[in-house]
């Protein structure tokens, strides 16, 4: 440097700092983006490992075949020279497509078969070297049905499984005709339709009032019950197990509707307490009475104050007729009494019986029947200090304590769909710490304003590509909110250890959701999801696991002409970014609301632009 420069630089080193700034942030940004492979811990492999073969799934008698497999990417010393081919992470094997990491039924055989405990999530050690490969879809997959036709039809090929069809021919789940599937809405208990088994829960309950919003809808089968309450503008969470009834979760994500694999075993179901309006259980082979009640205190759990249980199947349906009519009905009948001792220990009422079903409601408080509760002395009050968390948690013997608030004084949820974007109880009442009244409003202004800016990127909102949606970071629920008036519903996923827990907020809102550990697998099947929304996950995520591992869990949920937004900090979408690169994704870069990169970086995958 000249002592002319010197003399420059001495005089105006601020100027020069702000002209050289953005040439050099810009500069640097090309560089990043353009490294092939990055290390993100000494732990990473450089490449995907050797790919091997889950033990069993529903292509476990097809070999594992080379034909749908890329190369290895190349080692960290090819990977930096002049070659411009981009390292790819390789297919699986075709025995992969319906690959379920945490629900494998070869790997739950060495689990205990108590309390059905094999059948609950046993998911890959985290320490563990785990599978780096795309998983296929199968052969001859064709974009699913746009809703509305996808809740009476489904593409074969799509899911290839005659098995329930062929179980339940009688029963009218679901017939196969030609290259699709057909689902005419009947079930174990309704035969002949749904329609007539719901008119007949519809004299009892008010289903189109708007009081009953959120359902949880136990031993699902393909969710048909689910898809006829959308006629009230009730949303069903369906839940079953991956069990001999093959893939039926799969066919209600298929067809459009809320649902995950799930089983009342040993752990909590992974939803908060008093979330739904009403559970349901139609024929879920659960024994209700075992454990001394265990399953139905789980119930009580995740009911609300004044919520409904609907019952129907044994011991419920006493007055069926058989062989053996009077050994059968005395047997039921024994059933229903004691059934009948647990729902008096949990102070619930029978409101109707009326076959099918039998209807019962949980009480607003537990003034009246502390008393009682206590001289029986089992079960207890449960004393946990956090009866929201779920997560990995074993049930236990106890009634869930309600708030010691009278009728007159207890906090009324709002109808459908007022109570959306009325302040929730958990925040009105401080539970939700750091979050007011004020940030609630504003939190909602902010997400109506960024689905739009989504919608002028991938056009989404009415377009019909779009069906089911899962929120992977949901906070309070402001995004699915915002979706709220499409034809779309959202699962609204809030990390099990995110403090605060908003996920009561979001049932409090009549949206559903669940907790979830993103350094393992989702309960569903693959190519489930049209749309994955992932807000400041991977920030969250740096310092607990590989991001590549979630990222390759989004790919296997994910449908092939889906689309995905990352929201996150600019540096780490540029990592973020090179690994979607090597998973064949097309990704953009966007500013936030056109406001700078500085303030705030989308990453949009869009797979249906072909």
């Amino acid at each position: 440097m000249n002592p002319s420069q010197q003399h420059l630089f001495k005089l105006c080193p601020k100027r020069l700092f702000f002209f050289f700034t953005p040439f050099l942030f810009f500069f640097l940004y090309y560089i990043l983006t353009t490294i092939k492979t990055i290390t993100f811990s000494s732990q990473v492999p450089h490449h995907p490992p050797q790919i091997q073969v889950p033990s069993i799934s529903h292509y476990s008698s097809l070999p594992e075949t080379s034909e749908n497999r890329s190369p290895p990417p190349p080692s960290s010393s090819s990977s930096s020279s002049s070659s411009s081919s981009p390292s790819y992470f390789p297919l699986c094997p075709k025995n992969f497509t319906n690959y379920l990491p945490c629900h494998d039924p070869s790997t739950a055989r060495q689990y205990s078969i108590q309390r059905h405990y094999r059948r609950e999530r046993h998911c890959p050690d985290i320490a563990q070297e785990k599978f780096r490969c795309l998983v296929p879809k199968p052969t001859g997959f064709k974009t699913p049905f746009p809703w509305p036709e996808s809740r009476k039809y489904a593409w074969f090929k799509n899911v290839p499984f005659k098995r329930l069809a062929e179980l339940k021919k009688t029963q009218n789940w679901i017939r196969l005709e030609g290259d699709r599937f057909v689902f005419p809405g009947g079930g174990t208990s309704f035969p002949g339709g749904v329609k007539d088994y719901v008119d007949v829960i519809l004299s009892v309950l008010p289903l189109a009032s708007g009081s009953i919003r959120t359902v949880l809808d136990i031993g699902c089968g393909v969710a048909s019950f689910g898809a006829f309450l959308l006629n009230y503008n009730i949303l069903t969470m369906s839940i079953a197990p991956r069990d001999i009834h093959e893939a039926q979760v799969q066919f209600a994500l298929e067809r459009g509707l809320p649902a995950m694999l799930g089983v009342l075993s040993t752990y909590k179901l992974p939803y908060p307490s008093r979330s739904f309006d009403m559970v349901h259980c139609s024929r879920c082979l659960v024994n209700w009475t075992a454990y001394d009640g265990l399953y139905l205190m789980e119930v009580d759990r995740v009911l609300r104050p004044d919520g409904y249980w609907v019952l129907s199947g044994p011991p419920v349906a006493s007055r069926v007729k058989s062989k053996n009519q009077k050994r059968d009905s005395k047997e039921l009948q024994n059933q229903m009494e004691q059934l009948n001792g647990v729902f008096r220990r949990l102070c619930w009422e029978k409101i109707a019986e009326s076959y099918p079903v039998v209807i019962w409601r949980k009480p607003s408080n537990h003034l009246q029947c502390r008393q009682r509760l206590q001289a029986l002395k089992f079960p207890g009050f449960c004393s946990s200090s956090d009866l929201e968390s779920a997560w990995y948690k074993e049930m236990e013997p106890c009634i869930t304590p309600l708030p010691d608030v009278n009728d007159t004084h207890k906090i009324v949820l709002r109808n459908w769909p007022e109570r959306l974007n009325n302040v929730p109880r958990r925040i009105k009442t401080g539970l939700i710490k750091g979050t007011t009244i004020a940030s609630f409003k504003s939190n909602n202004n902010m997400w109506q304003r960024r689905v739009l800016y989504y919608d002028t990127k991938l056009k989404f909102l009415s377009n019909g590509k779009y069906r089911n949606i899962i929120d992977m970071n949901a906070g309070l629920g402001g995004f699915a909110a915002a979706l709220n008036k499409y034809t779309m519903w959202v699962m609204n996923v809030v990390p099990f250890d995110l403090k605060p827990n908003t996920l009561g907020v979001v049932y409090d809102r009549g949206l559903i959701g669940t907790y979830m550990n993103w350094c393992e697998a989702f309960s569903t099947y693959p190519r489930t999801y049209d749309l994955i929304h992932a807000n400041g996950v991977f920030s969250l995520y740096l310092d607990k696991c590989d991001i590549v591992d979630i990222l390759l869990e989004m790919q296997r949920i994910l449908r092939p002409e889906g689309a995905v937004i990352i929201r996150d900090r600019l540096d780490v979408l540029i990592k973020v970014k090179a690994i979607t690169s090597q998973m064949r994704w097309n990704g953009t870069v966007y500013p936030d609301d056109n406001s700078g990169f500085d303030h705030g970086t989308i990453l949009i995958v869009d797979n249906s632009v072909k």
